[in-house]
């Protein structure tokens, strides 16, 4: 994406929703809150599309991304659920969507649930750069910290999934 073109929402959709959705799959770890963080996300950025100013746009997109999961996280928190017993659930036999596929191939169970064991700041940090790929520094400006908080973060967080699955 050039810095000076600002794309169309459907292009941002197009472009970026799955990468979106999987990265929300590795912050929640559940498909139904993945596609619901997604949603969210494709939807602030739809408001936020009239008002961007050109610039790093994935970095943008990536920190609107951030911000709900965290959103979602504190009012999780102040509002609790309770899960419907797994019996409770009709037998159906669904196929698996081509986006949870595409995100199970990916990664093994094992690893997913080191993932999820992270604290919220080192599983962000090592999802954007070992999953989504991005660099430190757009990392960085997607997180709103430092470089050098970014590097210790992913060092600190495959540090501890090491520790986990071994």
């Amino acid at each position: 994406m050039t810095d000076e073109a600002v794309p169309s929402w459907e292009e941002v959709a197009h472009r970026y929703g799955r990468t979106i959705y999987n990265f929300a799959y590795r912050l929640t770890g559940h498909r139904d809150d993945a596609l619901d963080l997604s949603q969210e996300v494709l939807l602030r950025v739809r408001k936020g599309l009239r008002s961007y100013q050109p610039g790093s746009f994935e970095g943008w997109l990536w920190r609107i991304t951030r911000n709900a999961f965290i959103d979602e996280t504190r009012r999780r928190k102040r509002r609790p659920t309770v899960p419907l017993p797994d019996d409770d659930r009709s037998p159906l036999g669904v196929a698996p969507g081509a986006d949870e596929a595409l995100a199970a191939m990916r990664l093994d169970d094992d690893i997913q649930a080191a993932l999820l064991a992270l604290p919220i700041e080192f599983r962000e940090a090592v999802v954007l750069c070992d999953v989504v790929g991005l660099t430190y520094d757009e990392i960085a400006a997607a997180a709103g910290v430092p470089v050098g908080t970014v590097r210790s973060r992913i060092h600190r967080g495959r540090s501890m999934m090491r520790a986990r699955l071994s």
